[in-house]
């Protein structure tokens, strides 16, 4: 996940006969399947049974690709984040409203929910390796640590690993195949761009002005320069920075992207704010009014919305090579794909209010 340190998801240790738990899941594991070994994010190798029916999932970025997968029905349970703040993951899979919730909304993991629920396979997010390693102590059962940190490479290695402990390797192939090839098609179309004609991009995200990813993929497969590339996050296993006001005007970025991946009721930092803060009144992406909404990530990528957003980018940089796209068509053909849901970027524009923010570009 992408999130201030604090947020981490911790282990609820509440007292259980644990001893009864743990006997119940040696003899499980000792019914008769050979497992398979995976090494994760952390490098562990990880013993995974050969079939896989029963997934929890304590990392949003993982949930959403065992969706994507065509595997929701073997979800056993769902996290805090998903269940109250991710609005896509709702509309592409209704079914979650159904599922127990594992963690609380100070994203503590309550274990005994978790072990109640007998999953084959537990997926964790290594920068939690603690709570990892809490619950393969606790319950015997198998945790595979993984997180693509933000980086489209890591999302496909992910989705194909996920894939192959799933047994959907074939589905994994082709949702990694039309996301490679998506990409390549707007590489084709800004190759040859001087760094002159690539926009100098400051994102401001989390609902605060000056907290910003390091690293933001979308920006650059778009052909645009993310001006705090290559600056240290301000908390360990995020991408996230917070600088100084001066830092920013110092950079003197030729536009301004704000999170808009909320309904605008919850919305706390706005591309109106921006526009009307004093602070940043010199800076050009001010004065042309060269601020805009994006979609941004929460607890890393969801697949389906991550490639959306790479070509709505390059078509608001770069606006004369993509004038043929239409958005609206391309997203609601991405979900389709993704997601086997018919007009379900659409329907997210609607919930977002992003009509007014991404169909004009």
């Amino acid at each position: 996940m992408n999130m201030p340190a604090c947020l981490r998801r911790r282990p609820n240790l509440i007292a259980l006969g644990f001893s009864l738990i743990l006997a119940f899941f040696q003899s499980v594991a000792s019914a008769g399947q050979t497992p398979s070994p995976v090494t994760d994010s952390l490098g562990r190798r990880v013993a995974i049974p050969a079939k896989v029916e029963r997934v929890l999932s304590l990392q949003p970025e993982i949930t959403r690709l065992v969706v994507a997968l065509g595997a929701a029905d073997r979800l056993v349970g769902i996290d805090f984040f998903l269940r109250s703040h991710d609005d896509l993951f709702k509309l592409a899979y209704p079914g979650q409203a159904r599922l127990p919730l594992v963690s609380m909304a100070n994203y503590n993991v309550n274990l005994e929910v978790l072990a109640g629920l007998v999953p084959d396979v537990v997926f964790g997010a290594p920068e939690d390796r603690g709570v990892c390693e809490a619950i393969e102590a606790k319950t015997r059962i198998p945790v595979v640590a993984f997180s693509s940190m933000g980086r489209f490479a890591g999302l496909l290695e992910e989705l194909r690993l996920v894939g192959r402990i799933l047994g959907r390797e074939e589905r994994a192939r082709q949702l990694a195949v039309a996301f490679e090839e998506r990409l390549a098609g707007i590489r084709r179309r800004i190759e040859g761009l001087p760094p002159s004609a690539r926009p100098r991009v400051f994102l401001s995200f989390w609902s605060v002005l000056t907290n910003t990813p390091v690293f933001y993929e979308p920006v650059n497969a778009a052909g645009g320069i993310n001006v705090a590339e290559g600056r240290l996050p301000s908390y360990a296993g995020t991408l996230n920075a917070v600088v100084p006001v001066e830092r920013v005007l110092a950079w003197a970025p030729d536009v301004i992207l704000v999170q808009g991946n909320y309904p605008p009721p919850r919305r706390e930092l706005t591309v109106a704010s921006v526009l009307a803060d004093r602070r940043l009144a010199s800076l050009e992406a001010v004065r042309g009014r060269r601020v805009f909404y994006t979609f941004g990530f929460w607890n890393w990528w969801d697949f389906a919305q991550v490639q959306v957003e790479t070509a709505y980018l390059a078509k608001l940089f770069h606006p004369g090579l993509f004038a043929d796209v239409d958005l609206e068509a391309l997203g609601n053909a991405i979900y389709r794909e993704v997601y086997g849901i018919e007009n379900g970027y659409s329907s997210l524009c609607r919930l977002l209010g992003c009509e007014d923010w991404i169909h004009g570009h």
